[in-house]
């Protein structure tokens, strides 16, 4: 079966909670169950199983050396460091998006989220931004497939 796959649409709790599907609380039980919140430059929300957010970050040698010499290595662990959070999934099955994740992605209490499916775990969207990121996604697929028929033809 596809792990974390699949669009969800839920609402943003007045408490500033999402529910997930049993398809995906099925898909994180799998994985352990511990969860990381991480906001993505995108505009959007990542909860990724914790195995997957240490597998993402453990890709350097050193880090501390590194942080030392690279303002852009910093800078990177800012924006990792700063921008995630560990979490617990409910026994509801809920999660609590802390406030200025929140506002990172556009998300309000009473409003509506997207919960879609990135394979190695799921990203939280406003409706709003998420239809924009599809319609970006469509708009270079277009331009893409129009340059690769162009190289073809010549």
């Amino acid at each position: 079966m596809l792990s974390f796959c699949g669009i969800d649409r839920c609402s943003v709790d007045a408490n500033g909670r999402i529910k997930l599907s049993p398809r995906i609380l099925e898909d994180f039980a799998a994985r352990g169950g511990e969860v990381v919140l991480h906001c993505l430059p995108e505009g959007a929300i990542a909860v990724y199983p914790e195995d997957v957010y240490l597998a993402m970050r453990q890709n350097e040698s050193n880090p501390a050396e590194k942080a030392a010499e690279s303002i852009v290595f910093r800078r990177t662990l800012r924006r990792f460091g700063g921008w995630s959070q560990s979490e617990k999934i409910s026994a509801q099955g809920r999660i609590t998006l802390p406030q200025m994740f929140k506002e990172h992605a556009g998300l309000k209490n009473g409003g509506d989220a997207i919960v879609a499916g990135v394979e190695i775990g799921v990203e939280l969207w406003s409706v709003e931004r998420w239809e924009e990121e599809q319609r970006r996604i469509g708009e270079h697929m277009r331009r893409k497939s129009e340059q690769e028929m162009e190289q073809d033809l010549q």
